[in-house]
């Protein structure tokens, strides 16, 4: 989140009369959303559109922070999996005359009886005002079976915040209505083709936008990933060491609230393929400079090095992922001999092989919770995304998807959003390796990038407030 955004919080003083329920009691939210139902029964949502009310009519530039504003809230629901949009023509009111508190609450308020006869569940309705760069946006959410206020927030920030203020309320109202922390603040790291031969580390919001490069090594840079309170990013870049006349495959930490970078494992060979441990005090991450590639455990200032596996019988151990709880490192290897994932104790002990079926499985990622693994498999001509428990039981396959020229796509690198909820990873549907993400059932899927570069090990940030 920026610096500059700040967020006032205006519980409206009509809340307890049109609900009777405190902002705590509405946050255990199975009285609105259960999770576990939504894939079944999405809620209908009413969202009119965001009303200027300016002393008078909107300039075009007005009305297009408005439009910013719900087209960007609009997409972060869209994307939630929770809601299917009642249309605007089925609207019994014209949103644009009438109030956004109810009748009794304001001059020319809406009757909830309007919206009931549409079977709305939940009715949003917004207003902005603008003086000079200074932004203020009142939001009410309701749930109409039982015409009662859920969230009434006022949000403040300068008008260059737009998108910020938009990904915010949609965090405030899932959280509210399911009772589990939004992911729409969250943002994307990535390695991304800059000119040929050469890729650099790029951070993103998590639909796409606001894109900034943050390395620039004029080489290739590669498998970033985030801290666990996002404020650090590990990556490995082909650094040139100029008393060697070489290239090394070096790791690298970046603090984005700095800029600063350091330079934290050299070591002739391979260093790469890093995870914070949650504590962000070390990592995990994949040397070779004794031979195959092996894991080991670093602090984050590179001093103290732990080895964690050896082999067995010069075998490779690459793409380490700690679980939430420390406990456990999840990697690829190929001691049986195809890669397939594993997964170990913390020290290296009782390693055990989770995937049997395919040809070659890479890249494994810990859900939040612990509980499952998502992984790139290769099935018989081309990878696609899986996840599986813990313990290797319930595989689902999450993408399938053809090229142009009918061929199967290949779809890689898959992350975990913060919530749990999504995956995103690359696929070469389009020819480059363009930025997708997928719901956990694998129901809805969507593309976020629509450029000609092409991207690669992208990694979901954690949530931020």
């Amino acid at each position: 989140m920026k610096t500059s955004f700040a967020v006032f919080v205006l519980i409206s003083c009509f809340m307890s009369q049109l609900s009777g329920m405190s902002s705590a009691s509405a946050q255990n939210a199975g009285a609105y959303i259960r999770i576990t139902d939504a894939k079944f029964k999405k809620s209908l949502m009413a969202l009119p559109a965001f009303q200027f009310q300016g002393v008078s009519a909107g300039s075009p530039q007005h009305l297009k922070i408005g439009k910013d504003l719900f087209d960007v809230f609009r997409n972060d629901m869209e994307v939630s999996g929770y809601f299917e949009f009642i249309k605007p023509d089925a609207f019994l009111e014209d949103t644009a005359k009438t109030g956004l508190r109810p009748v009794g609450q304001e001059q020319n308020g809406f009757n909830f009886s309007s919206w009931k006869q549409i079977s709305t569940d939940f009715l949003v309705r917004v207003g902005y005002r603008i003086n000079g760069d200074d932004l203020s946006v009142d939001t009410y959410t309701y749930f109409v079976p039982q015409a009662k206020l859920v969230l009434g927030k006022t949000y403040r920030a300068k008008t260059n915040d737009t998108r910020t203020i938009a990904h915010s309320f949609a965090n405030d109202v899932i959280k509210e209505l399911t009772g589990t922390k939004g992911m729409f603040l969250s943002r994307i790291v990535t390695s991304r083709s800059t000119k040929p031969g050469q890729k650099e580390i790029f951070i993103m919001d998590w639909d796409g936008a606001n894109s900034k490069q943050v390395s620039s090594h004029k080489s290739i840079a590669v498998s970033p990933t985030w801290s666990g309170d996002g404020k650090t990013i590990a990556y490995s870049a082909f650094a040139f060491h100029a008393n060697e006349k070489r290239r090394n495959l070096d790791l690298f930490t970046y603090d984005t609230t700095t800029g600063r970078r350091f330079l934290v494992s050299y070591r002739k060979g391979i260093n790469s393929g890093s995870a914070f441990f949650p504590d962000g005090r070390n990592l995990m991450l994949t040397i070779s400079n004794s031979g195959n590639p092996d894991l080991f455990k670093m602090s984050l200032d590179g001093k103290s090095l732990d080895r964690i596996t050896n082999g067995p019988r010069g075998a490779m151990n690459v793409e380490p992922s700690v679980s939430p709880d420390s406990s456990k490192i999840a990697f690829s290897s190929d001691r049986n001999g195809r890669p397939h994932i594993f997964v170990m104790n913390m020290d290296g002990s009782n390693v055990r092989q989770i995937t049997i079926a395919g040809e070659y499985n890479s890249s494994p990622r810990w859900s939040p919770d612990g509980q499952r693994l998502v992984f790139a498999g290769f099935d018989k001509s081309h990878f696609d995304i899986f996840t599986v428990n813990a313990d290797g039981s319930d595989m689902i396959r999450l993408t399938s998807a053809k090229k142009q020229n009918g061929r199967m796509a290949d779809n890689e690198d898959p992350s975990y959003s913060p919530d749990g909820r999504h995956v995103l990873y690359i696929s070469n549907r389009t020819g480059n390796n363009q930025l997708y993400i997928s719901t956990v059932d694998g129901e809805v899927e969507r593309r976020i990038t629509f450029d000609n570069n092409s991207y690669f090990k992208p990694h979901w940030s954690p949530a931020f407030d």
